[in-house]
């Protein structure tokens, strides 16, 4: 039996988040970072991506709005030495970060 990827169902919920988190850091960026549960670092970085990194960030195999490391993100959208080790780096980061519980 073949499993889904949902690879396309993440890209486009990526996108999405990326861009509301865009929109929300340029209207009112405290209550942004609270909202989004980001730090200044990780919001720098998104409030500063380009229409083609976020398009590129987006398309990780990875759900993006769980993490809150600025290295992680940053690897996930490109920086890093090149594309391809800056994708296996974030992964390899990704795969060791404990999923937080949330309250409830």
């Amino acid at each position: 039996m073949k499993r889904p990827d949902f690879q396309a169902e993440i890209k486009e919920l990526n996108l999405a988040y990326l861009m509301l988190a865009q929109q929300m850091l340029r209207s009112d960026r405290e209550t942004a970072m609270f909202r989004l549960g980001i730090d200044k670092d990780v919001a720098d970085l998104v409030e500063g991506l380009s229409s083609a990194k976020l398009v590129k960030m987006a398309s990780s195999q990875m759900l993006l709005f769980r993490f809150d490391d600025a290295m992680l993100a940053g690897l996930l959208s490109g920086k890093g030495r090149d594309e391809t080790s800056s994708s296996l780096h974030a992964a390899i980061l990704a795969a060791g970060k404990p999923v937080k519980r949330l309250a409830g």
